[in-house]
Formats: C-alpha cells, sequence, structure tokens
C-alpha cells in the first residue's frame, strides 16, 4: 500500500503486491499449498519446487512405477522440527522437497505463523545416509528477497558458493539435501530425468496444478492442454521436448522454472520501486524521508541521508495503533506484533544508521549508541549482500573447547590445501570422498572440524565458475591480490543476510545459534569488546565500530522488528 494515499498526501492506486499469497488456514490436499495465479513458468517453477520424486529416498524405496506411492515416507519429514516443540511435517508419507526447509503458512494452524521460505530448525534434518551426516551445516535462510537485483557480484549461500539460481538449484536436487551422496551426481541427474519423463499427472502435487503431466507441460503447445490448461502453458523460451531431450536438458530445464520460481518471491514494494509493507517504511514515508537509493547515488549516501533526515525531525509523525481511520489500517495480518513505528523504534533506527570509522583499542566504550550496522546492512534492503566474519564460527567453536581454541585452529595455507583436496576441502562430485572438516558442524568430540564459510569456495578448483566474481568482490577496486594473501582473509566470512522480514527467520544467525533479536545484539556487543581487544580471529573490521551499552539493545530490538511486514 502507499502510505501517502492513506494519509491524504499525494493519491495514487494502491500497488499490486506481488508477494506470494497462499490460503489461510491448510489447502485442500495435504502438503501442497494451491497454486498461485501467476505466469505458466512460475506456476510450473512452484510445482517443481515442490515435487518429492526427486529425493533419493523415492529412488532408493520406490518402485519402478515413478508414479507410485513409496510404501513408507522418509522418516526425516514425518516432523518438522523447532528450537521447542516438534510439528506434524506437513509433507509426512512423501519424500523430502525444496520446499521442507523453505516453509510458509504449512504450520499456521499450529499457531506459528507463516514463514518466509525458511524453516524453524537450528539446522535442517537431512535424510539419513552413509555419511552420517543428519543436519545441514547451516541455518536454512529465507528465500524472499534472496535474489533481488543488486549492483555488483550476485552471490547465492552463505558462502558465495554460486553466482546464480540456476546452478544452486541443479546442486541442491543432485545434492546432499535431498539425500544424494557427491558420487551418486549422474544417478541422480539420471533419476530427476526420469521423473520428468515418465510423470503420468495423477499424482496429488500434479492434480493441485491442473493434472497434466510433465511431458504436456513442457511441450507448451500439447493439445492435451486444452482450454484449461492455458495458465500452465509454457512460453516458447521454457518448453522442451523431454522424450528427445538429453538428462542434462531435463535438468537445466527444470532449474530454469524453478529459478523463476524463486525470483517470484519478494517483499512488497509499490510502482515506484519503493518498499512500502513494513512500519519503518511506513514512518519514512510519512514524515518524507527517501526510501530508496535514487540515480546516481551511491547506497552509503542514501544511509546517511535517511540518519540525518531522521535526526532532524522536529516533531516527527509516528506510526502507533488506535483507533482512526488511518491507524486501523496500519495492521498486521500474518504478525502478532503491533504495526507501530514510536520513540522508541525512531531510537533504535537511529543506532542501526550511526557508523563509526574503523574503530582503534583507545575508543571509548562508553560511547554507546554506535549501532555501525548499516555498514553491513545498507538500507532498503538492508544488506550490502558481500562477506563479513562477525564471530559466530569463533564463538561456537570456542563454546566447546575452550576460549582460543579457534584462534589456535590449523587452518593450511592455499598451497597444502588445495594439493589436499581430499583431506581439507568439502565432498564435490569430483572429490566424493573428500573430508570437509571446514565445512562441518562443531562438536565436543570433533575438535578440528568446523564451518570457515567462503574459505571452503575461494580459490577451490571445483567451484570455478564463482571465482572471478568472488575475487573482484574480495579486492573492490584496489590492485589484486595473490590468492595465497587473500584465502586467510576469508576465515570465518559469510554472506550478509537481509534484516527484512526477521519475524519469519528465526533462529537467528547462520548456525541457527540464537533465539531472538536481543539475543542477536548481546552477541554483537560481546564480539565488538572482543574485536576491539584483537581477540577475534580475521575479525570484520566493522565488528570494532560497534558501541553499545545494555540501554541500546531494546530500541535496536524495536527498531529491527519494525522491519517486518506481512508475508502471505
Amino acid at each position: 500500500m502507499l502510505w501517502s494515499s492513506i494519509l491524504g498526501l499525494a493519491a495514487s492506486p494502491e500497488a499490486t503486491n506481488r508477494a506470494p499469497r497462499f490460503k489461510i488456514p491448510r489447502p485442500i490436499v495435504p502438503g501442497f499449498p494451491e497454486p498461485r495465479r501467476d505466469p505458466s513458468h512460475v506456476a510450473i517453477g512452484e510445482r517443481l519446487f515442490l515435487e518429492t520424486r526427486f529425493a533419493q529416498y523415492f529412488f532408493a524405496h520406490g518402485p519402478s512405477n515413478v508414479n507410485a506411492t513409496i510404501p513408507a515416507g522418509d522418516p526425516i519429514i514425518a516432523i518438522s522440527e523447532t528450537t521447542g516443540k516438534e510439528l506434524a511435517g506437513p509433507i509426512a508419507g512423501f519424500s523430502i522437497n525444496c520446499r521442507s526447509c523453505h516453509l510458509v503458512n504449512e504450520h499456521w494452524a499450529a499457531g506459528r505463523g507463516n514463514r518466509a521460505y525458511a524453516d524453524y530448525a537450528r539446522r535442517s534434518p537431512m535424510p539419513a545416509r552413509s555419511d552420517g551426516q543428519t543436519r545441514t551445516v547451516r541455518n536454512s535462510p529465507a528465500m524472499v528477497n534472496a535474489t533481488i537485483p543488486r549492483e555488483g557480484a550476485f552471490f547465492l549461500h552463505f558462502d558465495g558458493e554460486f553466482s546464480n539460481n540456476e546452478d544452486l538449484i541443479r546442486a541442491t536436487l543432485t545434492g546432499r539435501n535431498l539425500g544424494w551422496l557427491p558420487g551418486e551426481h549422474a544417478t541422480a541427474v539420471r533419476h530427476i530425468a526420469r521423473v520428468i519423463r515418465e510423470d503420468d499427472g495423477e499424482g496429488p502435487l500434479a492434480k493441485d496444478f491442473g493434472g497434466y503431466s510433465y511431458r504436456h507441460v513442457f511441450a507448451g503447445e500439447d493439445p492435451a492442454l486444452g482450454d484449461k490448461g492455458k495458465r500452465f502453458r509454457l512460453t516458447e523460451d521454457y518448453r522442451l521436448e523431454v522424450n528427445t531431450a538429453s538428462d542434462a536438458e531435463i535438468l537445466n530445464a527444470v532449474a530454469r522454472l524453478i529459478s523463476a520460481y524463486m525470483d517470484s518471491l519478494f517483499f512488497s514494494r509499490d510502482e515506484a520501486a519503493e518498499y512500502d509493507g513494513s512500519p519503518y517504511d511506513a514512518f519514512l514515508e510519512t514524515n518524507q524521508i527517501p526510501r530508496k537509493v535514487e540515480w546516481g547515488q551511491s547506497p552509503l549516501y542514501h544511509n546517511r541521508n535517511v540518519l540525518a533526515e531522521a535526526q532532524n525531525l522536529r516533531e516527527p509523525i509516528f506510526i502507533e495503533p488506535g483507533t482512526d481511520l488511518r491507524t486501523n489500517l496500519f495492521r498486521f495480518k500474518t504478525l502478532t506484533q503491533e504495526f507501530r513505528f514510536g520513540s522508541q523504534e525512531l531510537q533504535g533506527m537511529k543506532i542501526f544508521f550511526t557508523l563509526a570509522s574503523f574503530a582503534t583499542s583507545s575508543r571509548p566504550i562508553a560511547k554507546g549508541g554506535i549501532g555501525n550496522c548499516a555498514a553491513c546492512h545498507l538500507a532498503p534492503d538492508f544488506t550490502d549482500f558481500r562477506f563479513h566474519n562477525t564471530g559466530v564460527a569463533q564463538e561456537e567453536y570456542d563454546a566447546l573447547h575452550g576460549a582460543g581454541a579457534f584462534a589456535k585452529l590449523r587452518i593450511p595455507d592455499l598451497e597444502e590445501r588445495n594439493a589436499n583436496h581430499d583431506l581439507w576441502l568439502p565432498p564435490t562430485a569430483r572429490h566424493p570422498r573428500a573430508q570437509g572438516p571446514f565445512l562441518d558442524i562443531p562438536t565436543m568430540n570433533k575438535p578440528g572440524r568446523t564451518d570457515l564459510g567462503l574459505w571452503n569456495v575461494f580459490a577451490n578448483p571445483d567451484h570455478p565458475g564463482v571465482q572471478t566474481e568472488l575475487r573482484r568482490a574480495l579486492h573492490g577496486e584496489r590492485r589484486p591480490k595473490p590468492d595465497t594473501e587473500v584465502l586467510p582473509k576469508t576465515i570465518g566470512l559469510f554472506k550478509t543476510p537481509s534484516l527484512r522480514g526477521l519475524a519469519f527467520s528465526d533462529p537467528y544467525l547462520h548456525n541457527g545459534s540464537k533465539d531472538t533479536l536481543e539475543d542477536v545484539i548481546a552477541f554483537y556487543q560481546r564480539m565488538s569488546d572482543l574485536a576491539r581487544e584483537g581477540k577475534v580471529r580475521n575479525a570484520a573490521p566493522e565488528l570494532s565500530g560497534i558501541f553499545l551499552t545494555r540501554d541500546d539493545i531494546a530500541p535496536l530490538a524495536a527498531f529491527l522488528r519494525a522491519l517486518n511486514e506481512d508475508y502471505e
């Protein structure tokens, strides 16, 4: 919506909220949401995103007929794991699919509200296989806004492993999250292609999408679609004759369609491409503060301008719950919090946007009120899409092995690492027996194993497609340095997440270790103190610029909650 029209300012028609819409409560077919009225390629992409037969469990336990039901579902999806009470799995009785870790409204009836395509677990459960892994190494990231346009390089996953949607999708469909071991890549590709070729359109998921087989859908102009199938008729650029296409061509076509679906998942914006769904957005527009980066501006300039205008407001107009027409419209439908941006949120906003130069050990900690948050979480997307080490991996490792253990952890240099791939780097299709000690969940009985983030990807020969952009992102405009010098600077680096819609993505941080926003802020308070003392290994320079007191936590958390918005 446009807050200016609600307040009687410049009138304009209400913008269409392009966020995905799902019916509440649960859809008619258990486990599968009703398809949205989207373009055909997005609708079919959603169906493929929900497809449960691509998983290794279906391959191993299903009958020879890919259209038959497996005798018993994968036990890993019988429940939805949370940080508290377990919930019934929304697709129990089937095999795992992409949606298993990227939920929306599946647990609305259980009182858990909506998700922004994230689950409730600290680390998502994975199908059990011979490698003994049962959890993903990292917390499931929210997919909403994950693929929005940005300046500079495009990276996906916390460690920048992928530079485009389609590479990520191919790796996921044939990878460990769906149960496939690294040495089973070719088998996975053949199996996925077979599901597409032999699907008869009679399964519960297919029926919810018109009841058409994948063969007919991919053909596009197939007469079998008829008039009723118009909404599922693919345009020519997405079509494929699956009976004559190779297995790899089918996988690529599947990836393109799921990619189109991913691109359709974003938070609401108006016709001027300005975010318009959160209390923060309402406050900015109401007080005539710019909501987006204008042409020719840098994001940093925009953020400084937002702070300056907020500080200069003599009589700010707050967004408060009330009874008049204006405030009746300021209500959340999917959140229990009030639609509010008051004095506390404004105080937190000023802390958030206040930057500090890279601090020195002599900087007085008692300064307080310097969040330095916007150094990495730049508005309006509230991320810089880059990589930083804020000490998350160190905190988790030291909690198990003692203070200072992460600093003493032996990490090989580039020459040693790449000369002994199986010893030091994660497994891939080219190196299926690699041990991956630095892409692992640290535990008490496994000293020396942890998650180093970007270190696993940078200058890794098994990830050639992303290296050029990674080097550019790490070097910026500066003269490139040798990879041997850069690799140590990638230890513990993870991609900056967006802060929009945090209500839909807890628990927080890439390891899911924090339950509340207050916990996260307190973590940054502690780690910034350690960084100034030189006790955070390879700390992001921005970390030392955070100067917070205990009194700053509540207003900063209030501001972060003001970045929430309905997502249906």
